[in-house]
């Protein structure tokens, strides 16, 4: 909370968002859209129609004593450009460290991420335009930072957040004491998704990270 109000004394937004849950995808939705409606929803899906099947395979996989996981968008606003180091205090390199320091997170990507594996390079590069004395990107495909740096555009990540692994189903272990393969049964209560949960951290370690590179350049 700290972070985020020291972030709006440089006009720095965050917004954060599900854009799918075990396979179920949201559309492509405007920042207007997502700033309206992220948090009309349980599972956090600016796309309310979409929001409403997520939630009903949510509930499926509950009844099937079982889990589903998903994907988180965020979008950082007006970050100004320079934040940043070109090797070892990458931006986007400490964004990945904190994100993929939280439970449950295995993927990390900022732009097109792995989606630029499949492009050739003249289909992806963010050409430069001028637009009120400032140089802005026809595209944002390298999400806002390039060499480590931010360059004035919109900063996306997106974060992959596995299934939780403890359910209700009966899973295969080792007995470590009697060196024997078991099957066990995990009683109590299991979430069936923790995607919502772990959006909120998102969000709050990216706000760190921002406000961590902003002191150090002197924008703050």
């Amino acid at each position: 909370a700290i972070a985020k109000k020291l972030l709006e004394k440089i006009n720095v937004e965050i917004l954060a968002h599900t854009i799918e849950i075990h396979g179920i995808k949201a559309r492509e939705l405007s920042i207007a859209e997502i700033r309206k409606n992220a948090e009309k929803s349980l599972v956090r899906c600016a796309d309310l129609e979409t929001a409403k099947k997520m939630e009903e395979e949510i509930i499926k996989a509950k009844k099937e004593g079982d889990s589903v996981g998903g994907v988180i968008e965020l979008i950082a606003l007006n970050v100004p450009p320079g934040l940043g180091e070109p090797v070892f205090d990458k931006l986007d390199a400490d964004i990945g460290k904190a994100m993929l320091s939280i439970g449950a997170v295995k993927g990390v990507e900022i732009g097109l991420g792995f989606g630029f594996a499949r492009k050739k390079g003249s289909e992806v590069r963010d050409e430069l335009y001028l637009s009120e004395g400032k140089i802005k990107t026809y595209s944002n495909n390298a999400g806002g930072i390039l060499g480590g740096i931010s360059n004035g555009m919109p900063i996306v990540v997106r974060v992959a957040v596995k299934p939780t692994p403890s359910i209700a189903k009966p899973q295969r272990t080792v007995d470590l004491k009697k060196k024997e393969e078991v099957t066990i049964e995990i009683k109590g209560r299991h979430d069936p998704c923790i995607v919502p949960r772990v959006l909120v951290v998102c969000e709050a370690m990216l706000a760190l990270v921002l406000v961590d590179h902003a002191l150090r350049s002197g924008v703050l």
